[in-house]
């Protein structure tokens, strides 16, 4: 008895192409057609190389590394010394402030000095009317103008200043020239001390009281 003989192989089914829709890119979200659901289609994930680099793109800035640092650091070091400031206006007007302050005070010191040189040169012409016999005008070697009158047995001088001449025009000058002024001055107030009182206490003795009139 024959065996059966083995059935001949099968061809290989031809492979079905798939649509030319389906090889292009599906738009996340949107279906795909020829399926008989709906498919949601999702991007596949971008491969390392197409990842974004932080590395800094050609020509531009890079990050300051230490290199970098201690080349700006060495550069601030050696470059030359910046000239000084000019000081401001702010500071400028302080001192314009503080000159004029003092400057103020200076003009009421000598507005001060000259009133009190205009009262000292009434009170030696009003003496000097009251010693009509002995008050003099002396112009010294120095050319100072002196006023002299002799008080208690003594000549006393007292220099005038130029301005103050006018006042004196009722002196009459003195036929000879004096000495330099400034000699004896301490003298001259202690001898006015003594003949002040003396003054002073001849008047209280002759002076007659009420009870007795």
């Amino acid at each position: 008895m024959s065996r059966p003989s083995a059935p001949p192989p099968r061809a290989p089914l031809p492979r079905r192409r798939p649509p030319p829709s389906a090889c292009r890119a599906a738009v996340p979200g949107a279906p795909v057609r020829g399926r008989s659901s709906t498919v949601t289609e999702y991007p596949m994930p971008t491969s390392p190389s197409s990842l974004p680099s932080h590395e800094p793109a050609p020509g531009g800035p890079r990050p300051a590394g230490r290199l970098r640092r201690a080349a700006t650091a060495l550069w601030r070091g050696l470059r030359p010394a910046r000239p000084p400031r000019r000081p401001c206006e702010r500071e400028l007007d302080l001192c314009r402030q503080e000159r004029d302050r003092w400057q103020r005070y200076a003009d009421s010191y000598e507005r001060d000095l000259t009133r009190v040189r205009l009262e000292r040169a009434q009170l030696l012409a009003w003496l000097a009317a009251l010693h009509p016999a002995s008050a003099v005008l002396t112009r010294g070697a120095d050319g100072i103008h002196q006023l002299g009158i002799e008080a208690g047995g003594r000549q006393l001088s007292w220099p005038l200043h130029p301005a103050d001449l006018a006042q004196f025009a009722h002196i009459p000058y003195a036929p000879h020239a004096a000495g330099p002024h400034g000699h004896g001055g301490g003298d001259q107030a202690a001898h006015l001390r003594r003949h002040t009182r003396l003054l002073a206490m001849e008047g209280m003795l002759f002076a007659t009281a009420p009870d007795d009139r």
